[in-house]
């Protein structure tokens, strides 16, 4: 009885759960045999999925590059800025009485609204977003100063907090702006340039970001005693420009005038050093505010915009005759019209002035003339490759970006006459103002630059230094000393014999060409007619002899004032430019031609000033040993520059500096490290501290500046 109950106790086991149980074993002992030798499970990097719950990256932004002027004043810089940020997730809250999310929605958008100059809805909106962790507060709270900032602060509002960002800022506003261009900031807060210097340089100006990488604690901060990665950021380069910010002033200031005046389609002025090709200020209308970006075209008159040049070509047009050697000025032809093919070509009065020579053609800006050169003088090929060779049709590879080539496709015999005198074909101002430089050089020409150098911010050291570049010989002196004599009677010849009397200027022997090219209708591909649908030009340069800076300018369609858009513009721009320059006609005085090479005159005796023959030399101080100069070494002066020497003493006496150009005062206040507060601009009409003063006496010195005027001849008519 008793081994029967025990046989009835047995427990049983069933083999086919054995076995199961059996193999599940073996399938957690492979399983962890997996994970301990595998890197991956299920494509997931194990190393680097522990590595990352764990690590923290954080980017170094790079500080973008600034841009100034040749004279060092800033023109585009980054500032701090701010993007308000709300914190939506409850879980950032651990204590009820501090609460570190928004708690009441209500009451932070209408404290808010007022602030962020935005509506309360659509900040309501942004603050019931769900299942977010933060949102921005856009695009009211970005961007914000330290100012709204800190009233944002004062309210005390949980949950709200700071992202610092940057901006770009362009303290001159609408000064210089389709040159600068602007910037974007994109979603990861990053500054990229998307027009005009900004964007064709944006390399430069960008850096590299770098990073930190460290290991954090649960609550996301850095874990004592480990190690860390850090890559450091690499700051953007700064960037010098050839511009000049008084004559870039000037420049603004008559293109402001004139377009409020005049109210052209739009307008573009340039001032170029002669000498070098240094673009020493340029200004269109329409023009804009980088920091608003209220724009109404984005390319850059400069170099975007292709148009018929009109008669300044007929320059260029007669430099091809002389240096083709046939071209004879005293040869005479019938002004008026001429019939060429089936069409009839007229000279810009419809009746001409009779028969007169080339030469008086070419004052006159006789269309007639300029195209019965060809089979006269020259033909199609010559007038063609001439053109070529000055760099029309081509890109001149200028330093902005979205320059265009222009057109120069001229084949039939009606288009070349055409041509002769600039209508059928197009150009730009920086491809005019290139083909102006060889006048000014002995036939050399010059590539345009506005860049001068590229700074590395961190060493000071130079990447990129913009220099002179001469792109060939393109005519002979005889061709430049013929061809400046035809633009000198342009400008300065009898009333009736010349189109371009009204930009004479007494003082500067102004060279010259004038245009009036007619434009055509992209709605009906048909050239417009009305009484002032023309395009307005000048090109030209002064002194005659020695020219040192050359001007180009253009108007469309000025709705009042014709020609004089651009002769009271220009007129007052050789005015000032001049007189800022201390450059006047080589006929009123030979300063021109009594140059000379700066010196290296650092730690010379004083007295090696008597070797420099020069006679405005301003000598600072009375020690006995030359311890700074400007200009520097191997810079050209002419006579009537100034030259500063300042000297080892602290005993300096202020000049009298009535009449000093801005640059003049802004190296002299340089030099004695002394505070300039300088009003207006031109040229000093007065100074706070008496002449003779000593320094040790003031602590800064207030400047007003005046520019110069120049009364405008009404006496003009409608050119050629």
């Amino acid at each position: 009885m008793k081994q029967r109950n025990e046989v009835k106790n047995r427990v049983v086991i069933n083999p086919i759960l054995l076995i199961a149980s059996f193999l599940f074993f073996c399938v957690i002992i492979l399983q962890m045999m997996q994970l301990s030798l595998s890197t991956k499970i299920d494509g997931i990097n194990l190393g680097e999925f522990a590595s990352n719950r764990n690590t923290k990256k954080e980017t170094l932004y790079a500080t973008r590059g600034s841009i100034y002027t040749s004279n060092g004043d800033v023109l585009a810089q980054n500032i701090d800025t701010y993007t308000v940020i709300a914190y939506l997730s409850s879980k950032r809250t651990t204590n009820i009485e501090k609460p570190k999310h928004v708690v009441d929605k209500d009451k932070t958008a209408t404290l808010l609204s007022p602030i962020l100059n935005m509506t309360k809805e659509s900040i309501l909106t942004l603050l019931n977003k769900e299942n977010l962790y933060q949102v921005e507060l856009r695009p009211g709270g970005q961007n914000i100063t330290e100012l709204t900032k800190e009233e944002i602060e004062k309210l005390q509002l949980p949950g709200i907090d700071f992202i610092q960002t940057f901006k770009r800022y362009y303290p001159n506003n609408d000064f210089l702006s389709y040159t600068l261009g602007y910037v974007q900031t994109k979603d990861d807060y990053k500054l990229v340039g998307e027009m005009g210097l900004e964007k064709y340089y944006n390399k430069y100006l960008s850096g590299k970001d770098g990073y930190l990488e460290y290991q954090k604690d649960i609550n996301g901060y850095k874990i004592p005693n480990t190690p860390e990665i850090k890559e450091e950021q690499v700051d953007g380069a700064d960037i010098y420009l050839t511009i000049d910010d008084n004559i870039q002033m000037f420049t603004e200031r008559v293109v402001k005038n004139a377009s409020e005046e005049y109210k052209p389609e739009w307008m573009l002025l340039a001032v170029v050093e002669a000498k070098t090709g240094k673009i020493l200020g340029t200004s269109s209308y329409p023009s804009f505010n980088p920091n608003v970006r209220n724009i109404t075209s984005y390319l850059n008159p400069l170099v975007s915009y292709a148009y018929e040049p009109g008669s300044t070509i007929k320059t260029y047009s007669y430099m091809a005759a002389m240096e083709k050697g046939t071209y004879k000025g005293s040869d005479t032809f019938k002004s008026g019209n001429i019939t060429i093919a089936d069409a009839t070509i007229s000279d810009w009065n419809n009746k001409g002035w009779g028969t007169i020579n080339y030469d008086q053609g070419f004052a006159l800006s006789s269309n007639v003339g300029a195209a019965s050169m060809i089979n006269n003088f020259i033909n199609k090929n010559d007038l063609k490759s001439y053109l070529q060779k000055l760099g029309f049709g081509k890109s001149t590879e200028f330093t902005l970006p979205n320059e265009v080539s222009g057109k120069l496709d001229i084949k039939y015999e009606v288009e070349v006459a055409n041509a002769t005198f600039g209508q059928g074909f197009t150009v730009t101002p920086i491809q005019h103002i290139q083909a102006l430089t060889p006048i000014a050089n002995n036939g050399m020409m010059l590539k345009p630059y506005i860049v001068e150098k590229i700074v590395d911010p961190t060493t000071n050291n130079i990447i990129y230094q913009g220099a002179k570049e001469e792109k060939g010989i393109v005519a002979t002196s005889d061709t430049i000393t013929k061809i400046k004599e035809l633009m000198y009677n342009t400008i300065n010849g009898e009333t009736s014999m010349s189109t371009g009397y009204v930009y004479k200027v007494d003082g500067y022997d102004v060279i010259g060409k004038t245009g009036t090219a007619q434009y055509v209708d992209p709605k009906t591909g048909k050239y417009q007619t009305g009484s002032e649908e023309y395009l307005r030009s000048f090109a030209g340069m002064f002194p005659k002899d020695d020219p040192q800076i050359i001007i180009y300018g253009v108007a469309k369609h000025p709705q009042y004032g014709g020609v004089r858009i651009l002769s009271t513009s220009i007129k007052q721009l050789i005015n000032d430019t001049g007189k800022y320059l201390n450059i006047s006609s080589s006929k009123d005085n030979t300063n021109l031609n009594n140059k000379i090479i700066m010196p290296n005159l650092y730690n010379k005796n004083i007295s090696e000033l008597k070797n420099i023959n020069h006679n405005n030399i301003y000598i600072i101080g009375d020690g006995n040993i030359i311890i700074n100069q400007y200009p520097d070494n191997n810079i050209n002066i002419y006579n009537n520059e100034k030259i500063f020497i300042l000297t080892n003493s602290n005993n300096i006496i202020i000049p009298n500096m009535i009449n000093w150009s801005l640059r003049e005062v802004k190296t002299y206040c340089n030099l004695i490290n002394i505070k300039c507060n300088m009003e207006g601009y031109g040229f000093v009409e007065s100074q706070s501290i008496s002449p003779n003063t000593n320094i040790k006496d003031i602590k800064n010195i207030d400047f007003i500046f005046k520019r110069t005027t120049n009364k405008v001849s009404i006496e003009e008519k409608i050119i050629e």
